[in-house]
């Protein structure tokens, strides 16, 4: 048993060191991008199941991006890291960035959708990180 509880282990931290690699190591950057992803994705639940479309090969559909975006972080990691030459990480950051700011943007409406209000000033935050200015 206690063989079993070893390799385990192992394994979890070979799969966190390979992931750990790959992203670039874990930040605040990351962070904000994990809890920006795993927020839209309940709150994408949380709108099918209010407006009745709750549906699993929708669910899968989302998941499948939400996994593609982490693997695009990892891609401008690379880029940095083996391209660039290692000084710095700006298209790792540019690319967190620009998925925070899709995921907020989606989560307002989900929000919205929802029926909870949003401030304004945040709606307004987020659509300019975006890059949608709304004509007022």
């Amino acid at each position: 048993m206690k063989t079993i509880w070893t390799w385990t282990q192992t394994a979890f931290a070979a799969v966190g060191g390979i992931v750990g690699w790959y992203m670039g190591g874990a930040d605040g950057f990351l962070y904000a991008l994990i809890a920006f992803v795993v927020v839209d994705y309940l709150t994408g639940v949380l709108r099918a199941i209010v407006e009745k479309k709750l549906s699993s090969r929708v669910g899968s559909k989302g998941i499948a991006k939400k996994v593609a975006i982490f693997l695009i972080v990892g891609i401008g990691h690379l880029l940095d890291a083996y391209v660039l030459g290692g000084s710095g990480t700006p298209i790792r950051t540019a690319v967190i960035f620009f998925y925070i700011s899709n995921e907020g943007v989606s989560l307002l409406e989900n929000a919205t959708a929802i029926g909870l209000p949003v401030p304004e000033k945040l709606k307004d935050v987020l659509a300019q990180l975006h890059g949608k200015d709304e004509q007022k």
